[in-house]
């Protein structure tokens, strides 16, 4: 708490209490993120692409942007940013209106090339610690030779990586609740539709943004 400031002939200054950073410190305006807008239209093309555009055409697309081992071990770099650019269920997933919230909140906390950084972060690694056992169990027989050419695309390790990193600039009660909050939604959507691969991906991807709590409160703006 800070003092508070008398001299003659002025009033006293009421004393003024430091809050941490709330809910309302989080809302998004538009122009002020630049980045998660400008992301959130590349992903509504693809997906309007996605439900309109010739179905081979469409799967072909989504074949070569998939982050299976095959992919990987071909053109990572590639792969990678490429996956990035589709959302699973096109235009009427979820994640479109979900990701410019959360992106769009962080990144007026951080700036737009830190928050490209934490969804980045998220989205390789999450990928890379998931596929590289599956590669690894390849090599020596415990999974089929198919499991190298699985279809893996979507934004949501970056997106997930993004939101556990925005909880680390909310107040200690707040920001529990919301990685808490974070991690029962993954649990309950492992219950509806079971995929140990991407569950785990998930895990790891929410880490990976309470990982980054650190950095983003040193650099909030």
């Amino acid at each position: 708490m800070t003092a508070s400031v008398e001299r003659p002939g002025v009033p006293r200054l009421p004393a003024r209490r430091l809050r941490a950073p709330g809910w309302t410190r989080l809302r998004t305006v538009p122009t002020e993120a630049p980045f998660s807008l400008f992301y959130s239209l590349i992903l509504l093309g693809t997906g309007l692409y996605a439900h309109l555009g010739d179905p081979r055409t469409v799967h072909d697309l989504l074949t070569v942007s998939s982050t299976d081992v095959s992919n990987l071990s071909q053109r990572p770099l590639l792969t990678l940013l490429a996956s990035a650019l589709w959302v699973v269920g096109g235009i009427t997933s979820p994640y479109l209106v979900v990701l410019l919230l959360v992106l769009g909140a962080l990144e007026r906390r951080v700036g737009g090339l830190r928050t490209a950084g934490v969804f980045l972060l998220g989205h390789v690694l999450a990928t890379l610690l998931t596929e590289i056992p599956v590669a690894a169990s390849v090599a020596v027989g415990h999974l089929p030779d198919s499991s190298l050419r699985r279809l893996d695309y979507g934004v949501s390790y970056g997106l997930i990586a993004c939101a556990g990193a925005l909880a680390g600039l909310l107040s200690p009660r707040q920001r529990w609740a919301l990685t808490g909050g974070i991690g029962a939604a993954l649990i309950a959507g492992s219950l509806v539709h079971f995929d140990p691969l991407t569950d785990w991906g998930h895990a790891l991807a929410l880490l990976t943004g309470v990982a980054c709590w650190r950095y983003v409160r040193r650099v909030a703006r």
